[in-house]
């Protein structure tokens, strides 16, 4: 069995192209939007060459989504069970805001592989991120357990992060028209009202958390 040679510095080069085109092309039109035709042009390739170093447009998403699963878990990854509770979710919180801020292409790319119902990437969410999500939560009613947090659902936790912080990227066109011109940057806004909205959650015994125990459903008032 021959060996792969190694990519030389052009073929590296136009790989890199391809998919930074790809990005941008993927994160405008999605993927079922999105053409071949379209990422030749943003990359400055022709059709026949961008074909030479991917064979459809189904391998290019993946090598991005492959790449981006990465950078999508290492702020979680870096959630530090010797550090202060409240101090290392806060600071996940400004990792994912900051991701937001710099990779907003990358996150919205994720987003509508989601919203298709993860076809590429369904693996990935079922092995790598349940399993980093998963470890992450019981180190979360860990520090809530010990009364070092409020009592607090660990995943339903991290959903809210991610909600409250991806959204900045995904809706990016929303938030700046509702703000205007002149209210400045978002994110500078986004992480003070994010700080204080979880450090009010997380406090125990504070105002901002209602003392129910991890999990316990609330009552839902009748409409009637």
């Amino acid at each position: 069995m021959t060996e792969k040679r190694p990519l030389t510095r052009i073929q590296r080069r136009n790989t890199q192209t391809i998919l930074n085109a790809a990005l941008e092309v993927f994160s405008q039109y999605g993927f079922r939007g999105a053409t071949l035709d379209q990422i030749a042009r943003a990359a400055g390739l022709s059709k026949p060459n961008l074909l030479y170093y991917f064979p459809s447009k189904d391998a290019i998403h993946v090598a991005l989504l492959s790449g981006l699963m990465d950078t999508w878990l290492d702020p979680l990854r870096a959630l530090n069970a010797q550090g202060d509770p409240q101090g290392e979710i806060l600071a996940y919180v400004r990792r994912k805001l900051a991701m937001s801020r710099d990779f907003p292409r990358e996150s919205r790319l994720f987003a509508n592989e989601i919203l298709q119902g993860a076809p590429r990437i369904g693996p990935a969410l079922e092995g790598e991120l349940k399993a980093l999500v998963d470890e992450k939560a019981a180190l979360i009613a860990h520090w809530a357990a010990e009364g070092r947090i409020a009592p607090v659902d660990p995943h339903h936790l991290i959903f809210s992060i991610w909600a409250l912080t991806q959204h900045y990227a995904d809706f990016d066109v929303q938030v700046r028209a509702v703000l205007g011109d002149g209210h400045g940057d978002p994110f500078a806004g986004a992480e003070r009202y994010l700080t204080t909205l979880f450090t009010r959650l997380l406090t125990p015994g504070s105002d901002g958390q209602d003392q129910q125990q991890v999990g316990e459903r609330p009552e839902i008032p009748s409409a009637g």
